[in-house]
């Protein structure tokens, strides 16, 4: 949610409105906490990968959480980290 909300106010691509609802509806999904066991997986992937630490954090909550697919535009589209395949949606 932090990096949705970040990238949202930052480009402006959201209202303070439409950002509020967007929050409040993430906040329904599964989410983690920032733990050293998060932590020390997004280094181990960000070395694995040789990728920004922020993003390899990223997947790693999302391989936590059994997710397959994370959505993002700063990793390359349709590679696999881990567990997790990385998809552009804006492509």
């Amino acid at each position: 949610m932090a990096e949705f909300a970040s990238v949202c106010r930052r480009k402006h691509i959201l209202t303070d409105d439409a950002l509020d609802r967007w929050i409040m509806f993430l906040s329904t999904c599964p989410s983690l906490p920032v733990d050293d066991v998060y932590v020390r997986a997004g280094v181990e992937l960000a070395r694995r990968f040789r990728i920004n630490y922020f993003d390899a954090a990223l997947l790693a909550a999302a391989e936590r959480l059994g997710a397959p697919v994370f959505y993002t535009e700063d990793l390359n589209h349709n590679q696999v980290y881990g567990s997790v395949r990385a998809v552009n949606p804006f492509l």
